[in-house]
């Protein structure tokens, strides 16, 4: 049996690091799409469920303002529509952060 080559060997060790890296990326970008999945779940809860009037009129007012800007997709804004439907449609000129405190 023929014994490989310190080159053959490396070479096969740089494909399996590259594959490694692939799976890693791939990991890392389910992870964030889970986070961000689960952080959207949480909000629209406590929008739905909150026993906190103010804090849901709070997070509501905020978004209207915020998401507006943030989405840019026809088909992004169609699925927020019952939560942007009750926005102006006013461009915003500057951020309002402070504003509503």
């Amino acid at each position: 049996m023929a014994r490989k080559t310190i080159e053959q060997r490396l070479a096969e060790l740089d494909a399996q690091r590259a594959s490694l890296k692939a799976r890693l990326g791939k990991q890392e970008r389910a992870n964030d799409t889970r986070r961000k999945v689960l952080l959207g779940a949480l909000v629209l809860h406590r929008l739905e469920n909150s026993n906190d009037p103010d804090f849901t009129k709070r997070l509501g007012d905020w978004l209207r303002r915020e998401l507006p800007d943030f989405l840019t997709r026809d088909g992004d804004k169609e699925l927020f529509a019952d939560l942007l439907g009750k926005a102006p449609h006013a461009p915003s000129a500057g951020s309002n952060e402070g504003a509503a405190s």
